[in-house]
């Protein structure tokens, strides 16, 4: 007979793991344990993306440690694996840092406030996921000017509330824990800007900035910005705007019915983010009824998690596009309605809405109060995101009650910033710039 484990028993195989990999030994390391050369990481990763980005990637990437970090998950990836894991595993954004959060709007018209970077979703370690998060948060204060004390204070509030939420999502109906909302958003200063540019970010406005009138009369299309935004090519566009098909099938029907609404206006290639960078993103514009019903899609390349070659086999998705869109959909409350995925010449694709009220936090408030406060809310969310993926009982068994985790990520964190500062510089010397 098939034997179901108990809360209880789920919690009391957490703190078993514990035996496994105590956590003060989630603090250590050493640039020893390090596998694999961080330049030829990274350099490897630039594999089968666009050539003549590359140089637009590293000088986001040299710009700043922060800079760096972001555009260098790979290269953490590499480093996690090559130090022993709790093997409690989770869905995990893997790519959780402090401005991989934002503003966007759920599928209600409400504005909500979550993680919104996926690319790197994948099954592995909760700790890998709390771990980028902390380093996130130090680079972030170093960045902004913070004293070390503070920096560490901010790590310790993120963890604290991480693990004190978790504790509680074990204590709650199955069915709260999905339900349940972050309510104290709006008094989180970095929050409640981006809420507010959030709101401000309507169609109309997503319309005046990204086109311009076309040839024809009461025509637009993208406007372009070199080598940011450009309008693709005649075959180009026939190719994306043929990917919509398979695309539609992904859609909940409903959704379909819709989008089905909606028409093609444009076609353009975009560069986003840093670690992205080199990768094929396609932004199409399409209008419903009428001129003042504009639509932005966003077509991303996935190429596969930085995490992937260090893990076994991630279950029957093989799609990566559909791989980042239920990692999605597992941790985030609310999801965009458009979210799916599809395939363009062989290379697999997620498909989301661009502009639908997104904002993100404004990097230079994370300074002072701003930081603390924030990292708890961050804290607060990836708490979510894992309790609503994987099992809160099993994770509050394995952090306990006292503060030895939080101490443990705050070590870990301190050392890895270091880590991330030193590879910064080593990229600097190798790119000449040092």
């Amino acid at each position: 007979m098939t034997h179901f484990p108990s809360s209880q028993e789920r919690r009391a195989l957490g703190r078993s793991r514990r035996k496994q990999l105590t956590r003060q030994s989630l603090a250590e390391w050493k640039p020893s344990h390090r596998h694999l050369d961080p330049i030829t990481v990274i350099e490897r990763s630039m594999r089968g993306r666009i050539p003549q980005l590359a140089g637009l990637k590293y000088e986001r990437m040299m710009a700043s440690p922060f800079g760096f970090f972001r555009g260098a998950a790979p290269v953490m990836a590499a480093d996690l694996a090559a130090v022993p894991n709790t093997n409690i595993v989770n869905q995990i954004c893997g790519d959780a840092h402090v401005t991989n959060l934002g503003a966007f709007a759920a599928p209600d018209g409400r504005l909500v406030f979550d993680i919104n970077d996926f690319d790197e979703t994948i099954r592995a370690p909760f700790e890998w996921d709390t771990k980028r998060l902390a380093t996130s948060l130090i680079l972030a204060g170093r960045q902004n000017g913070e004293k070390s004390n503070a920096c560490e204070e901010a790590v310790m509030r993120c963890m604290a509330r991480y693990r004190k939420l978790i504790d509680s999502f074990a204590r709650m109906p199955v069915l709260e824990v999905a339900l349940y909302q972050v309510h104290r958003l709006q008094r989180v200063e970095p929050v409640s800007k981006a809420l507010l540019k959030a709101e401000r970010k309507t169609p109309a406005h997503a319309v005046e900035q990204l086109t311009e009138p076309g040839k024809e009369p009461h025509t637009r299309i993208f406007r372009e910005a070199k080598p940011l935004l450009s309008r693709v090519n005649a075959p180009q566009r026939r190719e994306v705007l043929a990917s919509l098909v398979s695309y539609i099938e992904t859609l909940q029907p409903e959704r379909q019915h819709f989008f089905a609404q909606y028409r093609p206006v444009d076609v353009a290639f975009k560069v986003v983010g840093t670690g992205s960078i080199g990768l094929r993103d396609y932004v199409v514009y399409f209008e419903g009824n009428g001129h003042n019903d504009p639509l932005f899609l966003q077509i991303k390349e996935q190429p596969g998690s930085a995490y992937a070659p260090y893990l076994g086999p991630s279950g029957p998705v093989t799609h990566q596009g559909h791989r980042v869109v239920n990692g999605q959909r597992a941790m985030q409350f609310q999801s965009d309605p458009f979210l799916g995925w599809t395939t363009i010449a062989h290379r697999q694709y997620e498909v989301r809405q661009l502009n639908d009220h997104k904002s993100d936090i404004d990097f230079n408030d994370l300074a002072g109060e701003a930081l603390l406060d924030y990292a708890e809310v961050c804290g607060e969310l990836l708490a979510r995101g894992h309790a609503r993926s994987g099992d809160a009982c099993l994770l509050a068994g394995y952090l306990g009650a006292g503060d030895k985790f939080d101490l443990a990520i705050t070590g870990f964190a301190n050392a890895y910033a270091d880590q991330a500062e030193a590879d910064w510089k080593k990229l600097k010397t190798a790119r000449g710039t040092a």
